[in-house]
């Protein structure tokens, strides 16, 4: 967790307030500006800091053989205890599923911030002829 605190805590030391306050004064209710205006500029921090959360976790089979109840089983205990039986086929998908989520992932935040950067451009070519 405190992965996650010291990247989205490092978005929100540059995040411009007065955005927020402009979406409050047009009407908007906190939950909206919230909805609207902050939580699309610190997406890709809270992402980011969860992938990390979720890698390091992976990492973690100590911590997680402690952290888990008698009846449950969480990811790691259950690759680890599946390794050290030998490699099967269920581990083989795991593994491929696991990287492709992180693939599709990380090349749909490059088109999406793509995408942003070229509306930005569009908007400020607009608003440069006019």
């Amino acid at each position: 967790m405190c992965f996650v605190s010291v990247v989205v805590s490092s978005r929100l030391v540059t995040f411009d307030r007065s955005l927020e306050e402009a979406a409050l004064d047009l009407g908007c209710t906190p939950f909206d500006a919230f909805k609207s205006v902050t939580l699309p500029i610190i997406a890709p921090a809270v992402i980011s800091g969860w992938l990390l959360a979720f890698t390091l976790s992976l990492d973690d089979l100590v911590i997680s053989q402690f952290v888990a109840g008698p009846s449950s089983t969480t990811l790691p205990m259950k690759i680890f205890s599946a390794v050290r039986l030998g490699v099967s086929p269920e581990i083989n998908a795991l593994s491929t599923i696991l990287i492709s989520i992180v693939t599709v992932g990380v090349i749909s935040a490059s088109l999406i911030s793509k995408r942003n950067i070229a509306r930005q451009r569009a908007d400020e070519q607009k608003a440069l002829q006019q």
